[in-house]
């Protein structure tokens, strides 16, 4: 599924048939992250973030926290393109969202991304920051792909803060934590172009 504006999709999976749906493991967390999987789904390819494989101690207490606090990120982005979706929660320990397949940005894609990339890229984490988002882990290679359209795709809220843009306070600090995700599209200038 490509585009992070379409319409919302029926999750039509459960923990049930989870295991015997997933396509791939995208990434193995260590003791405190989540598996990220690619998932086949009536509708087509999903991808679920999900703590479930963790031990209980941290599927009670910190796990629900970042989830609950990735969901809200990631619905104070609906409709900014180069977010992908989110289609809603499988279950406490599991996120769902739309699946948006490009390349990790590497020195290995130097020369080959689409001359407005970069300024895409830049419009992207603008639009973000307009929504008081701020990523924070821009420069990490497996949060920022070149999408199969060619334009950029922002994954990975788990380390992001919210602010609110409506306030003086919120403005500022989304000014000044926003300056790490700016000088991560400098890092990516400086490799990409």
């Amino acid at each position: 599924m490509s585009g992070g504006a379409g319409a919302r999709r029926r999750i039509d999976i459960d923990r049930g048939t989870l295991a015997t749906r997933t396509r791939s493991v995208l990434s193995r967390g260590g003791w405190g992250n989540a598996d990220v999987l690619l998932v086949e789904t009536e509708t087509g390819p999903v991808v679920v973030k999900d703590f479930a494989p963790r031990g209980a101690w941290l599927r009670r207490t910190v796990a629900p926290w970042l989830l609950d606090r990735e969901e809200r990120a990631y619905r104070a982005l609906a409709g900014v393109d180069a977010v992908p979706q989110l289609l809603g929660r499988l279950d406490r320990d599991a996120l769902v969202l739309e699946y948006r397949p490009g390349a990790l940005l590497s020195r290995s894609l130097r020369g080959r991304v689409p001359t407005g990339f970069m300024a895409d890229l830049e419009a992207a984490v603008g639009a973000m920051h307009a929504r008081g988002i701020v990523h924070l882990d821009l420069r990490h290679r497996s949060n920022v792909l070149a999408g199969e359209d060619g334009r950029p795709v922002l994954i990975d809220f788990a380390s992001a803060l919210r602010f609110d843009v409506g306030t003086r306070l919120g403005r500022f600090l989304v000014r000044v934590l926003g300056a790490l995700d700016r000088r991560a599209i400098e890092k990516w200038r400086v490799r990409l172009v």
